[in-house]
Parts: structure tokens; sequence; C-alpha cells
């Protein structure tokens, strides 16, 4: 296999083909859809293929690849690939869209792509085009978001919204990122957001890659460390009502309560396209969810008692008054300044 080599990298170094080279989530090379199996890491690095767009909608179903802005990038490589095929695009787009239900930027990213294929724009520069949009924004939100983090700053994150979650750079880490390179010394409590453990499998992973300061908390220890000095939360988000409601990973909304109580501003990273404005409220978000095994299963091993059953929403969604604000591309909005960057 070969990694194609990208301007900036996610801080993963993989070796393919005897090199070394950084890669981001998802790219197309060589007439396929290629992406990290981010249910492989931390264990591994592996990348898979794919040159149907059905297999790379199943990718974003089982979450071979995920976050939001991932997501659209994938779900455009998706309509891409489609189109290479010769498909029906208006078919394509919906099987696409029906993978996931929650996150915005899939049908940001489907809409996208269906305007541009229909101004018969090349489908693999429109898609690459895509990406690359979304990683420019991410570069942004850093940017912004680096000047709220100070010199020995304790921080509190949940689930991954880093580069796996968003082709590169990353939304909440983001701004860790540009901090640290601006060489502020800070420590991340990173939650390991159950049942998936996307904060403990791949947010810790990607700060390790980056040297940044961290430790991994259970997700029910995180009001203790809140109790004990936390000075400021950043999450991403998957959708973000009209309102200021945002969906994000479940677990969310309790950090965002807690922060509440203790006066902990609470901040949320997430491009423009992560925004809903066609959706009133938290209340009308469409919750995901999930089969039971995620809860009562590790791997193939059974945890919950036999005949016990489990509930598994994937998101959950947090008041827009709980919110101290939105990092952008455009700059950092409170909730009531969201409407100034409609699309």
């Amino acid at each position: 296999m070969r990694a194609r080599m990208v301007k900036r990298g996610i801080g993963m170094k993989a070796t393919v083909d005897g090199k070394t080279c950084d890669i981001r989530a998802v790219w197309f090379e060589n007439g396929k859809v290629r992406m990290i199996d981010q249910r492989e890491l931390p264990a591994k690095i592996v990348l898979v293929d794919f040159d149907d767009y059905l297999d790379i909608a199943e990718a974003i179903r089982n979450m071979t690849t995920r976050g939001a802005p991932s997501i659209g990038a994938t779900a455009a490589y998706a309509m891409c690939m489609a189109a290479l095929k010769g498909c029906d695009l208006k078919k394509a787009a919906a099987d696409i869209k029906a993978a996931r239900p929650t996150a915005n930027d899939l049908f940001y990213a489907v809409d996208y792509m269906s305007e541009e294929l229909s101004k018969s724009v090349d489908p693999v520069k429109a898609a690459d085009g895509y990406a690359q949009m979304m990683v420019d924004k991410c570069i942004k939100i850093g940017e912004y978001g680096a000047e709220l983090i100070k010199d020995g700053m304790k921080l509190m994150t949940h689930c991954n919204a880093g580069a796996l979650a968003t082709v590169d750079v990353g939304t909440a880490l983001a701004p860790m990122r540009k901090a640290h390179e601006q060489g502020k010394k800070f420590f991340v409590y990173a939650s390991e957001t159950r049942p998936r453990l996307q904060g403990m499998q791949l947010t810790a992973w990607e700060l390790n890659q980056e040297g940044i300061d961290h430790a991994i908390i259970p997700d029910g220890a995180s009001a203790y460390y809140m109790s004990q000095g936390v000075d400021m939360i950043i999450t991403g988000a998957d959708r973000i009502a009209a309102n200021g409601d945002f969906a994000n990973k479940i677990g969310t909304f309790d950090k965002a309560i807690v922060a509440k109580h203790f006066g902990i501003p609470f901040y949320v990273a997430a491009p423009i396209s992560t925004f809903d404005f066609n959706t009133k409220t938290g209340k009308d978000i469409v919750i995901e969810q999930r089969s039971e095994t995620e809860v009562t299963m590790v791997k193939d091993y059974r945890i919950a008692p036999v005949g016990s059953k489990a509930l598994n929403p994937a998101f959950d969604v947090t008041p827009a008054e709980l919110v101290a604000g939105f990092i952008t591309e455009k700059g950092i909005l409170r909730p009531d300044e969201i409407h100034k960057v409609k699309q």
C-alpha cells in the first residue's frame, strides 16, 4: 500500500512501502478512497481502500471513519466515487445520507457535492477541495481557540475531536495543537468516552503523538476533577441548532452541567458546516441509537448479565445557555451571535 504525502499531517507517522510519512484520516488515491480504520487504533494503523460508494457509506455507518468533519469528507468522496462509476447521483445522495442521522456535516457534504457535480466539476477535484476546505477551517479554529489557552491551564475534553475526526488538525484539539506549537504549557484531561472509548483510544493517542501533557480519566471522574480545578472545557459538536443547542457525543451534557456549577467556561469548537440553521432547537435534532452490544460487550466477550438490556444513545444535546462560545473559522461566537454566520 502507498500513502500520499500531505501538506499537514496529524502527528501520525505511518510506515507504508518502507517509507514513513504523515497521512490524513481520509483521502483519494489511485482511483480509490483510502482512510484510516479508526476501529483498529491505538493498537495499529490500518489503511483501508474503497471503490464503491455503498461500501464507503457502510464505513461511515460502522465507524471505520467517524467525527463530523471526517464523516463529511468521507461522504464527499463517496459522492465522488458514485460520479466516477456513473451511478444515479440522486440515489447515491440518499444512500449516503442514510448512513448516520445526527452529524450535520454528512448532509452538508452530500449537498455540496451534488451542487458541484451538477456543474460538471471534476469529481476528484470537488471532493479534494471539500476535504481541504475542512482542513483550512480547522487551522483557523486552532488559531482562534489558542488565544483562550494560557500557560498553566488545566483543560478537559470529551470524545475525539482531533485530526482523526476532522480529516486533519482537529476542532477541539486544534487550539491545543496550536497552543502547544506556540510553546504554552498546559494539561489535558481526556475522558474515556464510553461505550466506544474514543477519548481513551483516539484522543489520548493524538495527544501522545503531539507530546501534549495529558491523562485519561473515567467519564464518571469528570465532576471530581472539575471540583479540583479545571480552567476550561473544549469539545467538538456533531450538529448545532439555530439557537445554539448542540449535539455531541453522549456524556457532553453531563460535563456542561457540572462546568456551569463550578463556573468553568465551556467552549464548542466546530466549523460553520456543523451549524444546521434549519433545525430550530436541540429538541429537533435526531439522536442516533446504536446497538446495545456496544454497551454489553467488549469485543467478543459479554460483560453484562445475560438477559439485561442496554440503551445506547450515541449523542446527547447540550442547551445553548451552558455554552460560553463557539470556536469557528469565523472567530469565537456567543450563542446569540451564531446567526451572523448563517450560510
